[in-house]
C-alpha cells in the first residue's frame, strides 16, 4: 500500500477555495424578521430546553462515551460500565450486553440496515432486533465503530477491520493507536482522529496531517463533515476546517469555542454544527453565527464526550454524568406567556398574594417546593402588580384585575401589619414558620462596635421580625428604599391602568399615609424602634450635609421627588407639592437628580438602575409644568443613552411607555424568546470559559464579562442582579416568572408585540 505522508507547507489559497469559504458562512439565508413600523408579529420561533437522563446507578454507568439515535428514536450509549438503550419516550435505560461482557464500552453506531454496532472493552458487538452477538472478529478493544455505505468499519489499538457484509477482514493500515474518531469520506474511505493527528486513509493510500500549517494542533478528538464537504477537526486549540488539501479556516476561543480542549463534532439535521468540548457546546450556523450551551440547565456536565441528533433535530450530549437532551419545540411569546403565568400560580404566589421565589429542596427539582420568603417580595409583588395592571390593560381579562386587586391588598396590609402611621413591613409570613431569612439575633458590644468601623452607616437589627397584632403573622421590618421604589411602580399602574374610582380613593389614601409618614420624620422611613432604617434615607439633612450619605444623594433626592409627585398626582393636596416644590427649590433635589447619569464609579451598582427605571413613568406622566417636565424627558434620554446596551426590555419598555417612543424592540424581543423555560436558578460560572474575558465594567466593584450575555447564558433573571456578573446561582431556588411577564404584558400594552 502506498502511504504518503504530508510535510509540506500548504500554499496560498486559491480564489475557487476562498469562494468556498465565503459560501460557507454566508450561504444559510436569515429567517424573515417579523419586527415591521416598531411592532413584532408573535409568530412562532423554537424555544429549546433540557431533559436530564441519568442513565443508572451502577458505577460508571453515568460516564457515558459515545452515544446514537436509531431510526425509531431509541437511544443508544456506550458507557464505563457496558452499553444501555432508552425507548423512544421512556425515561429509564436497560442494559444492552450480558452480565458477563458488561464492562467498559467505548463506541455505539446504528448503520442503515438498523443495526446497532458496539465497541467495548473485549470486542465488537452487533446488535439486531434485540438480539446480541459478539463477533469473533475483531479482537478488543474496540474504540471506534464507522457505519459507511460499503459496510462497516471497526477500529482500536490492534488495527483497522472492515466488513462489507462477508465477515471482518482485517486492513493494513500504518495508523495510530489512539484512535479518537472516525467518519466515512463518503468515497470508500475514512477520516481519523487521533492522538497524533489527522488520517485520511483508503484501499490505496494513508495520508497523514499534523503539521500546524493542516490542523490548529496534532491532537485530533472529533469529526464532521458538512453540507459543503467541508471537514471540521476539533481538537486541542479549537477546530480546523479543511476542503480537499487545504485548510480554510481555524476557530479558536476569539471565535466562541469556551475551551480550547474541543473533545466532539458532529452536524445537525438543520445544518449546524455542533461542537463539543469541556466547558459545554457551541453551535454554529452557516452565517457563521454561534451560540453557546453550557451549566447544568442545559447539560448534566459541561464536558461533552459526543453529540447525536433524532429525527426532530433534537440533540442527544453524551456526558461523564449521563446524557442530556436539547429538545426543541416550536412557540409563540403568547404560549410562553401562557407557560410561565401557568409556573408562576403554581408555585410562586403565597398567603396572603404575594408573588416570589420557591424554595426547592432537592436541587433543581421543581416537583418538590416550599414557599420562601424574600427581603424584596414587596418590590417584586410590585412588579408583579404591575404585570396584572398591564395584563389587565391589554386584555381586559377580569382575573387579571382580581389578581391586581390580591396584590394591592397584600402591599397595603404590610403597612397596616405594622400598627403605625405609616412604616410598612418588607414581607410576612405565617407565624408557624420555623426557617426565614435574616432570623432575630442579638450583637455583643464586640460585634457592634466591628459593624460600626466596618460600615458606620450600618444598623445592627436584633429584632427584624415581629408578631402581628393578632397572633397569625411574623413581619419583618428594617424596610429598605428599594421597596418603597417598587411599591410606588406597582401603585402607578394599579391606579393609572386598572383601578375604578373607588379603588383609586384606597390607593390615594394609602400612598399618602405612606408619604406623610416620611414628610414627619424629616423623609425618612422610621422603624417600630424610633429610627430610620439602614437604607430608606431622603432627608435633606442626611443627604445634602452628612458625608457619609454622599454615595445616595443623587438617586435618594430622585427617589423623593417621585414619591411627593405621586401622592400629589393621587390626592391632589397640595401639601405634596409644597413640599416637592420646596425640595427643589431650596434643598436641590434636581441639582442632585441630574447627576444620577455621572454616578461616581465607586458608588455604582446595577440594582440602582433598576429602581431609577421605577421612578421615570411616574415623573413624566404625572409632571405638569413644562420646565421640570422637559427636565425630566432629558434626563430619562441621558441616562438611556447608557442604558441601552443592557438589552433589558423591562427598561426598554419603560422607556417606551414614558417617552412614546419605539425603540430597542429586537433585543427586547430576543430576550424574551432565548429566556429559558426552565427558572432555577442554576450555577452560573463564566470564569471557566475561554471565550470571554473577565473585567471591571460597567460596575467597578463587580467582575464581570466582557460581553453581555443572552438570558439562556445567565443566571435565572432578576431585575436588580447585574446582568454581566461573572459566576452565582442557587440551584435549590427557582425564580419567580415575573421578570419576563411584566416586560411581555408592557410590549403588548404598547402594542409593539401584537
Amino acid at each position: 500500500m502506498l502511504i504518503a505522508i504530508q510535510y509540506t507547507t500548504i500554499m496560498l489559497k486559491s480564489l475557487f477555495s476562498a469562494t468556498i469559504l465565503l459560501l460557507f458562512f454566508f450561504s444559510c439565508k436569515k429567517h424573515e424578521n417579523p419586527q415591521s413600523n416598531g411592532v413584532w408579529k408573535d409568530t412562532s420561533f423554537v424555544q429549546e430546553y433540557h431533559e436530564p437522563y441519568p442513565v443508572s446507578d451502577i458505577p460508571g454507568a453515568n460516564e457515558v462515551r459515545s452515544i446514537a439515535v436509531d431510526a425509531v428514536s431509541n437511544i443508544w450509549v456506550a458507557t464505563a460500565a457496558g452499553a444501555f438503550r432508552k425507548e423512544f419516550n421512556a425515561r429509564n435505560w436497560v442494559g444492552v450486553l450480558p452480565d458477563s461482557s458488561n464492562g467498559p464500552a467505548y463506541s455505539i453506531a446504528v448503520d442503515k440496515q438498523s443495526v446497532v454496532w458496539i465497541g467495548a472493552w473485549d470486542g465488537l458487538y452487533r446488535v439486531h432486533d434485540r438480539k446480541v452477538e459478539k463477533k469473533k472478529i475483531p479482537q478488543g478493544p474496540i474504540s471506534v465503530v464507522c457505519p459507511a455505505s460499503e459496510g462497516i468499519y471497526a477500529l482500536g489499538p490492534g488495527g483497522l477491520w472492515f466488513d462489507n457484509g462477508k465477515g471482518f477482514i482485517k486492513k493494513d493500515a500504518i495508523i495510530a493507536k489512539g484512535i479518537r474518531d472516525v467518519i466515512s469520506d463518503n468515497d470508500h474511505g475514512l477520516w481519523i482522529a487521533s492522538d497524533v493527528g489527522l488520517y485520511h486513509w483508503t484501499e490505496t493510500q494513508t495520508k497523514h496531517y499534523y503539521s500546524t500549517n493542516d490542523l490548529i494542533s496534532g491532537y485530533a478528538k472529533g469529526l464532521a463533515l458538512d453540507e459543503n464537504s467541508h471537514l471540521w477537526i476539533g481538537g486541542l486549540g479549537g477546530v480546523t476546517i479543511r476542503h480537499d488539501e487545504e485548510r480554510l479556516k481555524l476557530l479558536k476561543p476569539a471565535d466562541g469555542i469556551p475551551s480550547v480542549y474541543v473533545t466532539a463534532v458532529n452536524y445537525s439535521p438543520d445544518k449546524t454544527m455542533w461542537v463539543g468540548t469541556q466547558n459545554g457546546v457551541v453551535r454554529y450556523s452557516g452565517t457563521g453565527e454561534h451560540s453557546l450551551r453550557f451549566s447544568r440547565r442545559w447539560l448534566l456536565d459541561d464536558q461533552v464526550n459526543d453529540i447525536a441528533f433524532d429525527n426532530k433535530g433534537n440533540a442527544w450530549i453524551a456526558t461523564p454524568k449521563g446524557v442530556s437532551a436539547i429538545m426543541k419545540k416550536k412557540m409563540t411569546l403568547a404560549q410562553k406567556s401562557d407557560f410561565f403565568y401557568d409556573v408562576l400560580m403554581k408555585r410562586h404566589i403565597r398567603a396572603p398574594w404575594i408573588a416570589g421565589q420557591c424554595h426547592l429542596p432537592v436541587a433543581g427539582d421543581t416537583t418538590q417546593w416550599e414557599p420562601e420568603d424574600d427581603d424584596n417580595d414587596g418590590e417584586y409583588t410590585g412588579n408583579y402588580l404591575a404585570m396584572e395592571s398591564f395584563r389587565y390593560a391589554s386584555t381586559k381579562n377580569p382575573e387579571a384585575k382580581e389578581n391586581a386587586k390580591k396584590a394591592f391588598g397584600f402591599l397595603m396590609q404590610l403597612q397596616e401589619i405594622t400598627g403605625t402611621d405609616g412604616f410598612f413591613a418588607r414581607t410576612f409570613i405565617p407565624a408557624d414558620w420555623t426557617k426565614m431569612h435574616d432570623g432575630n439575633r442579638t450583637y455583643t458590644e464586640r460585634e457592634r462596635a466591628d459593624e460600626l468601623v466596618r460600615e458606620p452607616r450600618n444598623k445592627p437589627v436584633e429584632v427584624r421580625w415581629h408578631k402581628s397584632a393578632d397572633g397569625k403573622w411574623l413581619w419583618k421590618g428594617d424596610t429598605s428604599s428599594d421597596e418603597m421604589c417598587g411599591h410606588m411602580f406597582g401603585y402607578y399602574f394599579y391606579y393609572t391602568l386598572v383601578a375604578d374610582d373607588t379603588e383609586k380613593k384606597a390607593i390615594a389614601r394609602h400612598v399618602g399615609k405612606i408619604v406623610d409618614h416620611l414628610i414627619k420624620n424629616n423623609y425618612n422611613l422610621v422603624d417600630v424602634d424610633g429610627t430610620h432604617t439602614r437604607w430608606s434615607v431622603w432627608s435633606p439633612d442626611k443627604l445634602n450635609r452628612d458625608p457619609e450619605w454622599l454615595p445616595d444623594r443623587n438617586q435618594n433626592s430622585m427617589e423623593m421627588l417621585a414619591f411627593l409627585k405621586l401622592a400629589y398626582h393621587m390626592t391632589a393636596n397640595e401639601k405634596y407639592q409644597s413640599e416637592y416644590m420646596r425640595l427643589i427649590q431650596k434643598e436641590g433635589y434636581i441639582k442632585n437628580m441630574s447627576e444620577v447619569t455621572n454616578q461616581n464609579p465607586a458608588w455604582l451598582i446595577y440594582f440602582d438602575v433598576v429602581l431609577q427605571a421605577y421612578l421615570y413613568p411616574i415623573l413624566i406622566h404625572c409632571e405638569k409644568d413644562p420646565e421640570i417636565l422637559k427636565f425630566y424627558k432629558n434626563h430619562l434620554d441621558r441616562w438611556y443613552d447608557k442604558r441601552k446596551g443592557d438589552h433589558n426590555p423591562l427598561i426598554n419598555f419603560i422607556y417606551c411607555y414614558s417617552t412614546g417612543n419605539k425603540a430597542e424592540l429586537k433585543n427586547s424581543v430576543d430576550f424574551l424568546i432565548d429566556t429559558p423555560l426552565d427558572l432555577v436558578d442554576w450555577p452560573i460560572d463564566h470564569r471557566k470559559r475561554e471565550d470571554v474575558r473577565i473585567v471591571r465594567t460597567p460596575v467597578l466593584e463587580d467582575e464581570q464579562v466582557n460581553e453581555l450575555q443572552k438570558a439562556s447564558l445567565r443566571m435565572t433573571v432578576r431585575w436588580d442582579k447585574n446582568p454581566w456578573t461573572v459566576v452565582g446561582g442557587n440551584p435549590h431556588t427557582e425564580r419567580e416568572p415575573v421578570f419576563w411577564l411584566l416586560p411581555y404584558w408592557m410590549g403588548r400594552y404598547l402594542k409593539m408585540i401584537e
